[in-house]
Parts: C-alpha cells; sequence; structure tokens
C-alpha cells in the first residue's frame, strides 16, 4: 500500500514504522473473514482493512474524527488478522500507532476519559487486592455487571519450599495474585514437581499492557522498564527463562523488545528478556514425561475438558495446539470448540468493560459452540478469558495448569 506521510510524521519513528507496516498491505481482504467485529457489526471500517484505511488517512494529514477513534477502539486487538494474512501485515504494532496518534487529536469526552483512567490506574494499583476481597466478601449483593467482574473467592494453597537447581522467573501480574492467586502457586507446585524453582520478583508488578493498551505509553513503558530492573540481577544469576501463565502478559513481555527498541538505556536489556520468556505451555514437552510417573490421580478419560486457546496465545504468539496435544498425552480428554476456536471470546483485557454489548455478544457465542462439546470443564490459559467466560456459564472455567496441579496433589 503507497503512502505518502504527512510532514509532521516523515521524520519520526512512529510514522516510519507504520509506513513500513502500511507498504505490506496489499488490500486483499482475507482479514475481515476472521475479524470479530467485522462479523458482528459488518462494517468496512470495523475489520481491519477499513482501520488500516483510516489510520493511513491519518498519516497522510487527514484530521482524524471521533468517529475515526470509535473504530479503532472497537478493535478488540486480538491479532487473528495476523494470522490470516498472506502478507504479514503487522497489523498489532500499527494500531497502537494509530491510536497513539489520533488520540493525541481527539479529545475524549469526560466521563470516558475517567473511566479510562480508573482503569489504567485502578488495575495496576496496590490498592487492587484489598478492593477485591471486599469484593469478594459482598460479592452476592454486587450487581450483575461487577459480579461478573469479581471471582469467587479462591484457596490457593501452599507455595511448594524445596530449592532446585533450575529456577525460572514468574510475573505474578497486577490482577492475578487478588483475582485467582491459584494460578500461580499451582504453577510453582507443577514445576517444582518437575524439578524447577519457581522464583518471583516482588518489585516487578503489571507487564504495561493495560496502560499501554489504554494509550498510557509512557506509563506502559515506565513499568516494563521497571519489570527488566527487576528481573536483571536474577537472569545475571542464571535464572533459564521468564515463565509466563497469563497469555495476555506473555505477548506483552515478548514485545518488550519491540517496545524498547530505541530506549538508551534499556533497549538491550528489553532484547535479552523477550528473547527468554516463554509461555508455560511451551515448557509441557519436557514436562509431561517428568510429571506423567507422578500423577496420584489419573485423568478421568470421560471428563470432557473443553480448551479455549487465547488470541494472545494462538494469534499474539503463534503458539497452538501444544495445550491440547501435551494434556492428552497425559491422559486427559482436552477439545477444542469445532468451529470458530480462533475467534476472539471477548475479553481482550479492558475491552469487556468498554465495549460491554460487542464483548459479551462474542462471549456467548464461544460458550455457545463450546457447550456443543458439553464439557465438564472449561480451560484457558489467560485470566482475562477466564473471568470473562465464567460470567457467562454454571460451567467450570479454569487454567488448565490447575487441573494438571489437582492431578499431582
Amino acid at each position: 500500500m503507497q503512502t505518502q506521510l504527512a510532514p509532521e510524521y516523515k521524520n519520526t519513528l512512529d510514522g516510519q514504522a507504520a509506513e513500513a507496516i502500511l507498504r505490506k498491505c496489499v488490500h486483499c481482504g482475507f482479514c475481515t473473514a476472521t475479524c470479530p467485529t467485522y462479523q458482528l457489526l459488518g462494517d468496512e471500517l470495523d475489520g481491519p482493512r477499513g482501520r488500516i484505511y483510516l489510520m493511513k488517512q491519518v498519516l497522510e494529514g487527514a484530521e482524524p474524527t471521533r468517529k475515526t477513534q470509535l473504530h479503532l477502539d472497537r478493535c478488540l486487538t486480538c491479532r487473528n488478522c495476523e494470522s490470516t494474512c498472506p502478507s504479514g501485515v503487522d497489523y498489532g504494532h500499527l494500531i497502537d500507532i494509530g491510536r497513539k496518534i489520533v488520540d493525541a487529536k481527539v479529545p475524549r469526552p469526560a466521563g470516558e476519559k475517567a473511566v479510562r483512567w480508573l482503569l489504567k490506574e485502578g488495575l495496576t494499583s496496590p490498592a487492587f487486592g484489598p478492593a477485591m476481597k471486599l469484593g469478594q466478601l459482598v460479592r452476592g449483593l454486587l450487581p450483575a455487571s461487577l459480579k461478573n467482574k469479581v471471582p469467587a473467592k479462591q484457596n490457593a494453597g501452599t507455595w511448594p519450599t524445596r530449592t532446585h537447581a533450575r529456577k525460572v522467573l514468574m510475573l505474578a501480574g497486577c490482577v492475578q495474585p487478588a483475582m485467582m492467586p491459584n494460578i500461580n502457586f499451582a504453577t510453582a507446585r507443577v514445576l517444582d514437581a518437575a524439578g524447577i524453582q519457581t522464583v518471583i520478583a516482588p518489585e516487578a508488578g503489571c507487564c504495561g499492557a493495560v496502560k499501554f493498551h489504554l494509550n498510557d505509553q509512557e506509563g506502559g513503558m515506565a513499568q516494563m522498564r521497571a519489570n527488566i530492573d527487576a528481573w536483571w540481577p536474577l537472569l545475571e544469576q542464571g535464572v533459564e527463562a521468564i515463565v509466563m501463565n497469563a497469555s495476555g502478559c506473555g505477548v506483552t513481555v515478548r514485545d518488550y523488545g519491540h517496545i524498547l527498541a530505541d530506549d538508551p538505556t534499556h533497549a538491550h536489556k528489553a532484547a535479552r528478556v523477550s528473547l527468554l520468556t516463554r509461555d508455560l505451555s511451551e515448557l509441557l514437552p519436557e514436562l509431561v514425561p517428568l510429571l506423567k510417573p507422578q500423577l496420584t490421580r489419573q485423568p478421568d478419560a470421560k471428563q470432557v475438558i473443553g480448551f479455549h486457546p487465547p488470541c494472545t496465545l494462538q494469534h499474539g504468539q503463534q503458539l497452538k495446539g501444544g495445550v491440547e496435544q501435551h494434556l492428552s498425552a497425559m491422559g486427559f480428554t482436552v477439545m477444542v470448540a469445532k468451529n470458530e476456536a480462533h475467534l476472539c471470546c471477548g475479553s481482550a483485557g479492558t475491552y469487556s468493560v468498554l465495549n460491554p454489548g460487542l464483548s459479551y455478544q462474542l462471549r456467548d457465542r464461544k460458550l455457545g459452540h463450546l457447550s456443543e462439546l458439553k464439557p465438564d470443564v472449561i480451560t484457558s490459559a489467560n485470566i482475562g478469558c477466564i473471568t470473562h467466560l465464567q460470567s457467562g456459564t454454571p460451567t467450570p472455567v479454569r487454567h488448565w495448569v490447575e487441573l494438571l496441579d489437582e492431578a499431582l496433589s
């Protein structure tokens, strides 16, 4: 796609990066076939190709409007279009640039601005944990819209205390320890059973995704630098990998090298952090032979586990089929939906708060396809997907590592 950058963008890093991405687009429209919002709304401007045209116009000097902003806001950033694109268009990075430029020129209404500020500051605040505990205490009294965001209180059990020569870092995250602490504890126990010690750097906090995707890119990058600084001494001591059990965080940390490529102090460290980041499912090939003999409860072959692969896993990180393959090798009966397994569930970070109408339509569509499997439990690999899907079904929705942990304990 030929692009003539406006003078204000011509010699900027964002302008040059956007132009390089736009040049790969050949207008084919394959991306519209797998775009969730295009499928729901049928509007070209609510599909990747239409949004690319909007961003191209702005980069060429057209004045963005509130309508431009809304079409970009409605993108889930699921990156399904990247999996479909035959030309390798890096749409995820392009939409980050487009939103940044449009938001700088189009003021948001006061109410919308306040909600976005509360999300980016509240979810990443130390006060989030106490607030979640309070919400769980009064959960039964909460209106449905709030109750959907407050999972029932979990008993996470105990953290393993053994020391191993092999060590990996794990990001506790900003919301997961408060909302579903058992995911982190189960991960540590499973890795401990395989002779791997899980280490958490207390100074590491939010991965930076919440602020970055709410267009506080400077705030998000500050969190990324803080995490790198917290991890660096441990990486220099020989910690072999940074293991992510939330694919939404994983796809962001894997992108540190790109996001901080021009950072004068952290570029080389960010590149190494990205290189060492692994989704938990990527460890399964070596974990399965170590853990299978240790199963204290053989999985019930009649228990159907429906697996929803998050977009951040299958499209953002291009990791497909690993969870199903390796859990099946351990005796679990794992199935994915026969229809639209590639489509987003509608969670998409803070999207379910900012665009609830579209988000809940996608959730119900996803649950409808999963229900055809008649699952006893639904699993996923990202806390956002897990809480979002659970809000629409009585079937338990859990992280897959929790089932493996129970079979070992």
